[in-house]
């Protein structure tokens, strides 16, 4: 692929302005990967649905992912990588990418609640304002990705129980990958919400977002990588897909807890945005190989 310009964003938008149709055409006409894991027998996904729920920063840089030319330049480059299997997004995104050509043979997940958008009083509610599983099997996605975020003093955490139990049942029946992305969370001092990221409220997490729907056989859980990751991946038999997390100050430690926690056989890949898109030394290349290496 090459780079991504002021002038291919001018193609994106006239496409969109005069030939909106050709979103639809291109999904439908893309090549299929041939299944959700690829040449390293595990799933490597490029995950960008933070701009939907208005969370732009990546490191230092609050709005980092506010730039539409830049962003779409670093996921392109990083799907460009061998070894990365696909692309985790919101739609619009995702029709960006078609547009651009950058989807074909890939996995595409389609995030599905963005609803609790960050920093606001109802950011817990994680309303399903995204993909529905109709539109996921429409397009020819391979599946929904869900963040489910218990608060156990917040009562919105049940309603977003029970839509993520619904999506899981929805995909399940369509045969399409539903991954749940679990969080104790809950509000601090000043009122943001924060990931309880011990032991314990890890493998709670996992261990409720296993149970919902009627059907597990097409749920894989999206876990956060911390010290104690033998009890976590203890918890469940789903598959587990790691989650890359913020933009770490030390990516050669980032780096080795990743490979740890990759070395289990209960991991079958990494869903990675930030990390990988934004690394502290701006390679984003680099970063994408260095990752993809782990996982062979």
């Amino acid at each position: 692929m090459t780079a991504v310009t002021a002038k291919s964003i001018a193609g994106i938008v006239e496409t969109r302005a005069l030939h909106p149709e050709r979103i639809a055409e291109l999904a439908r006409a893309r090549t299929q990967p041939k299944g959700l894991v690829g040449e390293t027998g595990r799933l490597m996904l490029i995950a960008t649905d933070h701009p939907a729920r208005g969370a732009l920063r990546a490191g230092d840089n609050p709005l980092a992912m506010g730039d539409r030319v830049a962003l779409l330049d670093r996921i392109v480059r990083a799907l460009d990588r061998p070894g990365v299997d696909g692309f985790l997004g919101t739609a619009d995104l995702i029709e960006d990418l078609l547009i651009l050509g950058a989807l074909e043979g890939k996995v595409v997940i389609g995030s599905m609640n963005r609803g609790g958008l960050a920093g606001t009083a109802f950011e817990i509610d994680d309303r399903f304002t995204a993909y529905t599983a109709d539109a996921i099997s429409s397009a020819g996605y391979q599946g929904g990705k869900m963040l489910f975020r218990i608060d156990p003093s917040d009562p919105s955490t049940v309603a977003t129980m029970e839509s993520v139990a619904k999506a899981v049942d929805s995909l399940a029946e369509r045969q399409l990958m539903a991954m749940v992305e679990p969080f104790i969370s809950g509000r601090d001092g000043s009122g943001r919400i924060r990931n309880d990221l011990s032991t314990e409220a890890v493998v709670r997490s996992a261990t409720v977002a296993a149970g919902l729907g009627s059907t597990s056989a097409h749920t894989w859980l999206k876990m956060p990588v911390i010290d104690d990751m033998e009890t976590v991946l203890a918890s469940t038999t789903l598959p587990v897909l790691l989650l890359g997390g913020e933009v770490g100050a030390d990516q050669d430690a980032q780096f080795a807890a990743w490979s740890k926690a990759l070395a289990s056989p209960m991991v079958k890949g990494m869903v990675v945005g930030r990390s990988l898109l934004f690394p502290p030394d701006g390679n984003v290349e680099a970063a994408v190989d260095a990752t993809v290496e782990m996982m062979a």
